[in-house]
């Protein structure tokens, strides 16, 4: 549960100043760049460029890997169940660096984004839907709380010894946290409709932000990464289409 605590990152760093939109975009540059290829060669020079960025979002790299540990071993276990299935060591070690490159770009991407200026980006530039993109705002804010709930819950049922094992406890543990994330989202939803939130009247953005030349400079250095590893690739002859055979 304590996964759902969001990282702080440091505001000063280079990429935390960066728009949400532009981070995103960046990532799925990379991400883009990874999938469509199932040669080791690309996703090792995207890996290593990716772990470069981690200085510059702000967050401490031993807690954004600590955090993301549980993606890196099932994307190394999807690589050795397929490099065992096939017999290819090769195209079972394309695979995990595969997916730990799209996994790592989304993390890096996602870790120094402020929720409320994504919320704010998505409204303002892609003309998102502002009642369902300020409930998600809303929903994502009280996440954080569900680990508290969760220690709380636990530690009632130990007093009143009803913890007899992990599992049955865990189930029930589950059972009461959704009952409890049913009122607080009723008693949300109620909060946020009177205070206006369903009336779907005009509305102005309190804090406008436009893209910057800083953040299509971002955009463009993750198509950089991607063009200079696939013709690396490409020139070493491992470069490999996925639906290629």
């Amino acid at each position: 549960m304590r996964l759902l605590e969001p990282l702080t990152p440091d505001p000063r760093a280079p990429l935390a100043r960066a728009h949400p939109l532009a981070k995103i975009a960046a990532a799925l540059v990379l991400m883009f760049a990874l999938f469509i290829t199932i040669d080791p060669l690309t996703p090792t020079l995207v890996l290593i460029a990716e772990i470069a960025a981690i200085p510059l979002i702000g967050v401490p790299a031993r807690a954004l890997l600590r955090r993301a540990f549980p993606v890196f071993v099932a994307a190394l276990g999807i690589g050795v169940f397929n490099a065992i299935l096939s017999g290819n060591i090769a195209g079972g070690v394309a695979i995990a660096l595969r997916l730990v490159g799209i996994a790592l770009a989304g993390i890096v991407a996602v870790a120094s984004i402020d929720p409320t200026e994504l919320a704010d980006g998505l409204v303002e530039h892609l003309h998102a839907p502002r009642r369902f993109t300020v409930g998600a705002l809303a929903a994502f804010r009280l996440m954080p709380l569900f680990a508290d709930e969760w220690q709380t819950i636990a530690l009632a049922r130990r007093a009143r010894g009803l913890d007899n094992g992990r599992v049955t406890a865990f189930f029930s543990t589950t059972r009461t946290l959704l009952v409890a994330a049913i009122r607080r989202a009723t008693r949300l939803a109620i909060a946020m409709d009177g205070r206006g939130f369903a009336d779907p009247g005009c509305r102005t953005l309190a804090r406008p932000r436009a893209i910057s030349r800083l953040d299509w400079s971002l955009v463009a250095a993750a198509f950089a990464i991607a063009a200079l590893a696939s013709a690396a690739s490409i020139a070493a002859g491992s470069w490999r289409f996925f639906l290629a055979r």
